[in-house]
């Protein structure tokens, strides 16, 4: 495999988070390559992007040759991540471990399970009860017992449910929700509007994950990433964003029934995989990003502020 250049970032992934990434690493003035399936990707102008399979170790360890930071901000489908998801953090902390690179690795709350009335923080014992969210806790666990090994740097980022610029159909804050306020027209969003629940920016992910690239304390810890710390209710975010359109009032919202999720789940496989994490939108789900704060300096993008450039950002796609 030849490659015109050895960019000190690889990341591996080009979905939201991998290209928030890459932005972030960009305007610091790093040289960065993102890997994909395909070898196409919207990157940044002078970012590098190459194909192929990051379950292949071979491929992995030779793509992020020279590299000194190596970000695993890979998504496979939703409901495929039993099946392919160890396999490609797998080919991922191999090219880290042959590299000698740090290995930043993008994660979610999952594993933690229902909060029970508590804020979720970086001391939580893991619950999960559900397939993905005891999958996520292998998988993070893995990665820990690889730095305390010494075998290579671990950093691991957790957020919440990410919303912003290319949030699409993951996002409860995405495509259900922006087209339609842009239009004047009803949003969707899955659970209970009115608990109170934390959404992370995706820029702030993308901004963090390049921190604990570089920050000499982060390696060996996982991190909450930076939410705003005004934990507000899924109703309020999407009034904040119907007036970032530039409407008056509160929004016209709806919350999808889960009679439907199941009917929706009965031919679609990723709506069936949502069916096991409704307890996040049940009860306040609220993630503390304290400790990144005021450990490393990681802030959160004011909602507000967050919501009108997500807003800017549907309105652009929209054009």
């Amino acid at each position: 495999m030849k490659h015109t250049s050895t960019p000190r970032h690889v990341i591996f992934g080009s979905g939201a988070v991998g290209t928030a990434v890459a932005e972030a690493l960009v305007r610091r003035g790093e040289s960065v390559r993102v890997v994909n399936r395909s070898g196409r990707a919207d990157v940044p102008d002078g970012v590098e992007v190459a194909a192929g399979d990051a379950a292949d170790p071979a491929f992995a360890t030779a793509v992020a040759a020279g590299a000194a930071v190596v970000y695993q901000a890979l998504n496979p489908p939703y409901h495929r991540w039993p099946q392919e998801f160890p396999a490609l953090q797998a080919g991922v902390l191999a090219a880290a471990e042959a590299a000698g690179a740090r290995m930043v690795s993008m994660d979610n709350v999952y594993s933690y399970g229902a909060p029970d009335g508590r804020p979720f923080t970086e001391k939580t014992p893991e619950a999960a009860t559900t397939r993905k969210g005891r999958l996520r806790g292998r998988m993070a666990r893995d990665l820990l017992d690889a730095h305390r090994a010494g075998r290579v740097e671990v950093a691991i980022g957790r957020a919440s449910d990410y919303f912003g610029p290319r949030g699409g159909k993951q996002s409860n804050l995405g495509d259900l929700v922006f087209p339609a306020l842009l239009a004047g027209r009803t949003a969707t969003v899955l659970g209970d509007p009115d608990q109170p629940h934390t959404y992370t920016f995706i820029p702030d992910i993308g901004e963090a994950l390049a921190l604990l690239g570089s920050h000499p304390d982060a390696p060996g810890h996982v991190w909450h990433l930076p939410n705003d710390p005004h934990t507000r209710t899924t109703r309020e975010l999407v009034d904040l964003a119907h007036r970032a359109t530039g409407r008056t009032g509160a929004a016209r919202l709806r919350r999808l029934p889960t009679f439907a999720l199941y009917a929706m789940g009965a031919v679609n496989p990723t709506v069936r995989e949502l069916i096991e994490m409704r307890y996040e939108f049940a009860e306040p789900f609220v993630v503390d990003s304290g400790l990144v704060r005021d450990r490393l300096g990681a802030v959160a993008t004011p909602a507000e502020e967050a919501l009108e450039r997500t807003v800017a950002a549907y309105r652009a796609r929209g054009r």
